[in-house]
């Protein structure tokens, strides 16, 4: 049967099969009665066009929905509508692709998807059938018109388009359908467009999504029309703006003026004349100030070349203040300024000692490590001020750019030198304090690694010659203290971690606290509550109580927040005439609740009964030490072990380890071994939400499995710290003295360490170990034996440990040559 001209429908009914082999594709749209040529290039498509003969084949082409997908997965993958179109010519290119050209013939509907075993879809198709094909009236015909005027006005706007397109347009009019199948197929609009008309099966409105669209376009090239003629005229001012200054010039050489870039330049070279500037600043200082002169005011890069010669004449290249190397003098500020923190203080003392016998002595790299508010940043203040020097601080925690340290090229927008090079600036002297605060918090991501950044900059053997890159010359370090803080170390690189000299700091006693409360936090709450010192007294058993009741901390933060909300409500009811202004207030223990309300920590918490498979354990966290409960539980089972409490690979194999000893030590603990098969056990940390790692709870956790099995209940007011091995060794761990500082202040009683570990017990406050009841044991048998209570051991009987002597109270002050203040948290 011979098919009409324009009925695309006979066309699918008589030449396009129901099922034919689908090309998707990306880059283009094909139209009906239109050809199109595009390239094929994914092995799937590439198995479409081997598979069809040389030409005349008809295949379904559709448009992937998802663009950058590789090739679809199925039905919904591609649009619903597609063209069937004929294979009319393909050329091999030398690449492996496919150069095609396609007729199209007729829209069609894409029902179902089958793939082949060669990786490609056939597809099976039904008619889309058009609305409004053969549609003559009035109405359409001045859409028609609407939409070729468009189309005009667009190719008048793009130098793109060819004008001859709109008289081809003109005389190839064959119904509102094809016309705008027609013009879509000529407009460069993106291809989600063109699918966009291509799926619109009714002509009317086809075209008057085609006119839509059309009108997008123009405003587009509008505005873009707009904005360069915008730029042309911003380029032919800064034209006129330099023959102008040009001729200012001419005119001010005529009148015998000194005024203008000259002079600039003549004052820069005298600034570089008398700033005396290393040899390789100056050369550069110099190339820079000669490059300057030949470039225009007008220009953008005079201000990035007169910026950067500021910066070379801004640094303090010698300028340096004089070291105060008073030892007495340096360590009564040090005193003043903060209570304890001796072993801070003496480093410092030790480095005047060595600046004072050798001048030329490079500046030592420390970082100071502890928890949170015990004094660490506000130390850096206190050398500075004993020692005379310039102090910047500078933060780094969060940091994740490298160029915040090292600087940014000049050849980029508003390029600055790093931090260092800025500090240095602000201080004006080559030779401050510059400290280093949250050095372990420091990130990195795609812009770099800072860390790796600071490791020129705290080298004492590469940072005298320190090269930022926006200076792009060397600068001096080697004269600056860096003192750097941290909470833990774990986070800090290992090559970074080793050009600094660690110094730990840990929390502070309740003795501790109650001096540095009444000699120094007080009195400074007191005045910034507006208060007078003579108006206020918060009594030495109240500020025990406040420490006790509502902190648990080892540093002063929280301590000081307390103390400072007294202080407030105290002021808050002197202005409302509660309390006269010249009557004296005295803060009792028994009032505390009044100002703070319920205390937070119960008295003694940690001395709760004993209870069974409930251990106290003694764990070192960067906010200082802590007491972690271990709990443990049976019930009828196959002998499974659960573990829960987000815990790190080291705890679990300490927690396999504390086991397998229970197991093999089982008949002389008086278990039975069938309790091993016959229960399922369940371990928990609580706190799940925080991680927790390390070896440390191996004998907490066999203490906690023996009293599980043998149903002995566990002493409440003892607590336990050490590694375990499988013989029952007691192995030695760190943070001693924070993990008793933790069992101190939480009212534990008695502590169980491992020999291992005598000799930290000298770091210890002597206020803690006159308190606590410390032993020392070399097997777990020896804390189980402590701990359990009632337990009945069989066979031989390790010896009970004995515990550490107490040292005996002095009438004379622990710290007869401090002055405490406390540190400013």
């Amino acid at each position: 049967m011979a098919q009409g001209p324009t009925d695309s429908t006979r066309v699918i009914a008589k030449e396009v099969p129901h099922s034919m082999p689908l090309l998707p594709i990306v880059s283009t749209v094909v139209f009906p009665f239109n050809v199109t040529s595009f390239s094929v290039h994914k092995k799937p498509n590439l198995a479409v066009i081997h598979k069809l003969p040389r030409t005349d084949q008809i295949v379904c082409i559709t448009l992937q929905r998802q663009l950058e997908q590789d090739y679809p997965q199925g039905r919904s993958d591609v649009y619903d509508i597609g063209v069937a179109a004929r294979l009319i010519h393909q050329m091999n290119l030398p690449d492996g692709t496919i150069q095609v050209a396609f007729q199209g013939l007729s829209r069609v509907h894409i029902r179902k998807l089958t793939k082949t075993k060669d990786g490609y879809f056939e597809a099976d198709v039904s008619p889309a059938h058009t609305l409004g094909g053969h549609d003559n009236s009035p109405e359409m015909n001045v859409l028609i018109a609407q939409a070729l005027e468009r189309f005009e006005l667009l190719t008048n706007l793009d130098s793109a388009y060819s004008r001859e397109l709109t008289n081809i347009l003109k005389m190839n009019i064959k119904g509102p359908g094809r016309f705008a199948d027609l013009i879509a197929t000529y407009v460069g609009f993106p291809v989600t467009v063109k699918m966009e008309i291509l799926s619109e099966l009714n002509c009317k409105d086809r075209l008057k999504r085609l006119t839509e669209r059309l009108d997008e376009e123009i405003a587009r090239l509008a505005v873009d029309q707009e904005m360069r003629n915008r730029a042309q005229i911003t380029i032919d001012q800064a034209q006129r703006e330099f023959l102008l200054r040009q001729q200012l010039k001419a005119i001010r050489a005529e009148l015998g003026e000194g005024e203008g870039p000259e002079a600039e330049i003549e004052k820069l070279k005298e600034k570089l004349a008398a700033a005396k500037l290393p040899p390789e600043a100056e050369k550069a200082c110099k190339s820079e100030i000669e490059r300057l002169s030949l470039i225009s005011e007008a220009s953008a890069e005079y201000n990035v070349v007169h910026t950067y010669i500021d910066w070379l004449l801004a640094l303090p290249w010698h300028t340096q203040t004089p070291d105060n190397l008073d030892l007495v003098r340096a360590r009564e500020i040090l005193d003043e300024d903060h209570f304890g923190l001796e072993k801070v203080k003496d480093r410092f003392v030790e480095f005047l000692a060595v600046m004072s016998l050798k001048k030329e002595h490079k500046g030592p790299i420390l970082c100071l490590v502890g928890p949170p508010g015990v004094g660490k940043t506000s130390l850096g203040k206190s050398v500075a001020r004993a020692m005379g020097r310039k102090f910047q601080r500078l933060s780094v925690g969060g940091l994740h750019d490298e160029a915040e340290i090292m600087g940014h090229r000049r050849t980029y927008v508003g390029a600055m030198p790093g931090r260092i090079i800025q500090s240095l600036k602000k201080a004006q002297s080559i030779n401050p304090i510059i400290m280093i605060d949250e050095i372990d918090k420091m990130g990195h991501d795609m812009r770099g690694d800072p860390a790796a950044a600071m490791l020129e900059v705290l080298d004492p053997e590469q940072n005298s010659a320190f090269t930022d890159r926006y200076m792009d010359v060397p600068v001096d370090l080697s004269r600056v203290l860096f003192i750097c803080t941290a909470n833990m170390l774990d986070t800090i690189p290992g090559p970074l971690r080793d050009r600094m000299e660690v110094i730990q700091l840990s929390g502070y006693t309740l003795e501790e606290k109650e001096r540095i409360a009444q000699q120094y936090i007080v009195p400074r709450q007191i005045e910034a509550a507006g208060l007078k010192k003579s108006q206020v007294k918060i009594t030495r058993d109240a500020i025990r109580e406040i420490v006790r009741g509502y902190t648990r901390e080892a540093g002063l933060r929280t301590f000081e927040q307390r103390l400072a909300a007294i202080c407030r409500k105290i002021a808050t009811k002197v202005a409302r005439g509660e309390i006269s202004r010249g009557e004296k207030v005295t803060v009792q223990p028994g009032e505390i609740e009044g100002y703070l309300g319920q205390r937070i920590w119960a008295p003694e918490e940690a001395l709760r009964p004993p209870e069974i498979g409930v251990v106290n354990g003694l764990a070192w966290t960067a906010m200082g030490g802590d007491v972690l409960l271990i709990e443990t539980a049976r019930y009828p089972g196959e002998g499974k072990v659960s573990v829960t409490g987000q815990l790190g690979d080291v705890m679990k194999e300490s927690v396999s380890t504390a086991l397998s000893f229970v197991h093999a030590n089982a008949e002389k603990l008086g278990i039975d071994l069938a309790d091993f098969k016959k229960y399922d056990i369940h371990l928990h940390f609580p706190e799940g939400a925080v991680p927790k790692d390390g070896p440390s709870a191996g004998v907490t956790i066999a203490t906690a499995l023996v009293s599980l099995l043998t149903q002995k209940p566990v002493r409440g007011d003892v607590a336990m710290t050490g590694e375990i091995s499988l013989r029952g060794k007691v192995l030695a761990v760190g943070g001693i003295k924070e993990k008793v500082l933790a069992a101190f202040r939480s009212g534990i009683r008695h502590v169980l360490l491992p020999k291992a570990n005598a000799k930290d017990l000298q770091d210890v406050p002597l206020e803690a170990r006159r308190e606590l009841k410390i032993s020392l044991t070399e097997n777990v048998l020896e804390n189980i034996l402590t701990a359990v209570v009632g337990l009945r051991m069989f066979g031989e009987k390790p010896r009970l440990p004995k515990p550490v002597e107490r040292p005996r109270k002095s009438l004379k002050s622990p710290r007869p040559d401090a002055t405490p203040a406390g540190p400013s948290a």
